[in-house]
């Protein structure tokens, strides 16, 4: 069949409104997160329901149409962008966004995978509950992106990763078989757990239609501070201190160096640096509690302790909302300061927490022996051992955005030999992070970026059951084709 042909099923199939076409419509849709991967597509689906989704997947394996899911297209690994063949169904899941039940007795809620992850906090804060999965992109990402990718940020430390806060889901897999299994239980013992398996297989199984995801009592108390410490050491000591001491209060443990700091107090409006002096490294902690617990005081009595063990050096607490805002500002606006810097070559991996120091040590040698043009921003969920190991360029902006012949010698040369040894960088790095015995991919996905490299660390017999799993639930291999394997 010629496109226009299938789009015309298409669009029989979905109504009218249910399918765009247009270069113009669709083109936002073709680009990943980083305008990394640019791709083409037959056309973009706008399914109102399960059951609409269910069809369109059956349509993808009559017709042999490869098919992408997608959510708020706020992925660092190019997961939900369409190959370039202009032959693949981009299916965006943003018109399913509605809250199907929440039981605040049950401490649950079912929502649907087009949901925006904030409208989700939203409405469980109406009800008095608490979702506790919080990003940077909560603004835009949905649901169903979070869960195809196992989504983690800033609570990992108490509440645990996406997987962890998922009671049950409801999806259509690859073969256009239904899955309802949107228990509300604590407790199933029933065989396999199948949602664990769609949770994190990046839209490469089926497309994950609606969840049912546990809630929290609402924090009613929180104490927010700023550390400044001497070396990542100091970090994992505090973070053993803090645990000790405040017990499952702790909610998030986030470790900045000075860079980071530095790049968003010079790139974004309104951050201000926290402390009166420079210090080598931060930490932003923060306590919460669903009930009126002093937690101001026990954390300055917790960073006391710290202090007479010699592992702060400065510290300032959060005296009102707007201050804590202030701080979160700044730590959730590192990527942004770094995109606006110039050109980067990410990491997002996670060792063991105690080997944290070590990896920092010997990874930060590497890069200043190996990338004398870089500049090391390395940052991330210290509490769960999630680091963001980024490397800008060392180029000034100014002059790269001047400098539009691309030679060797100006900065737009120099950025491009930069990006062109990510590579080497990367095999570098994530050498490292497999001899501490850790992962290439703390919370990011696989997707396009990563796919040869877990091909590289996995081994073969966790391949061969990840093809057989894959296999078996979409044997027309229609589910999201070249991502993750």
């Amino acid at each position: 069949m010629t496109l226009a042909q299938l789009r015309q099923e298409l669009a029989r199939l979905l109504g009218a409104d249910g399918l765009l076409t247009e270069a113009a419509d669709i083109a936002p849709l073709l680009v990943d997160h980083h305008a990394r991967y640019h791709g083409q597509a037959l056309a973009v689906a706008l399914p109102r329901s399960f059951e609409q989704v269910a069809a369109l997947v059956r349509w993808c394996n009559r017709r042999g149409v490869g098919l992408v899911p997608q959510g708020g297209n706020t992925g660092y690994c190019g997961g939900a962008t369409p190959d370039e063949s202009g032959r693949q169904l981009l299916v965006a899941m943003r018109r399913m966004n509605r809250v199907r039940q929440l039981d605040a007795d049950n401490f649950s809620m079912t929502v649907e995978a087009g949901c925006v992850l904030r409208s989700v906090q939203q409405a469980a804060e109406a009800a008095g509950r608490f979702f506790p999965l919080s990003l940077g992109s909560e603004g835009s990402c949905q649901i169903g992106g979070n869960l195809a990718t196992n989504a983690g940020g800033v609570h990992v430390l108490r509440y645990g990763m996406m997987r962890e806060l998922v009671l049950g889901i409801e999806a259509v897999l690859g073969d256009g078989s239904e899955l309802h299994a949107l228990r509300s239980l604590r407790k199933d013992n029933t065989g396999y757990d199948l949602k664990s398996l769609l949770v994190g297989s990046e839209g490469t199984l089926g497309v994950i239609t609606a969840a049912t995801l546990k809630l929290w009592p609402q924090p009613r108390a929180s104490a927010t501070a700023i550390v400044a410490l001497a070396q990542p050491e100091d970090a994992v000591a505090l973070l053993g201190l803090l645990r000790t001491a405040c017990g499952e209060r702790l909610s998030s443990f986030e470790l900045m160096p000075r860079s980071a700091v530095q790049l968003t107090v010079r790139h974004i409006a309104g951050v201000t640096d926290p402390l009166g002096n420079a210090y080598p490294w931060y930490v932003l902690c923060e306590l919460t509690s669903p009930g009126d617990e002093p937690l101001s005081e026990l954390l300055q009595e917790a960073l006391a302790q710290a202090a007479e063990r010699s592992l702060v050096r400065d510290a300032v607490l959060a005296t009102s909302e707007r201050v804590r805002a202030a701080f979160w500002r700044l730590r959730e606006t590192v990527p942004e300061a770094q995109r606006l810097e110039g050109v980067n070559i990410r990491h997002d991996i996670s060792v063991p927490v105690a080997a944290l120091p070590r990896f920092i040590a010997e990874a930060s040698k590497w890069v200043s022996e190996h990338v004398p043009e870089g500049v090391l921003v390395c940052y991330g969920h210290a509490g769960d051992g999630n680091l963001h190991f980024n490397i800008n360029c060392a180029v000034d902006p100014a002059g790269r955005a001047a400098d539009q012949s691309g030679s060797a010698a100006g900065p737009a040369g120099e950025a491009a030999a930069f990006l062109a040894r990510e590579p080497q960088v990367r095999r570098a790095i994530h050498d490292l992070v497999v001899r501490f015995h850790g992962s290439i991919s703390a919370e990011h996905g696989i997707g396009l970026a990563k796919r040869e490299e877990l091909a590289h660390y996995a081994a073969p017999a966790t391949l061969a059951a990840m093809r057989a799993i894959k296999h078996a639930l979409d044997p027309n291999g229609i589910m999201n084709p070249g991502k993750l394997l």
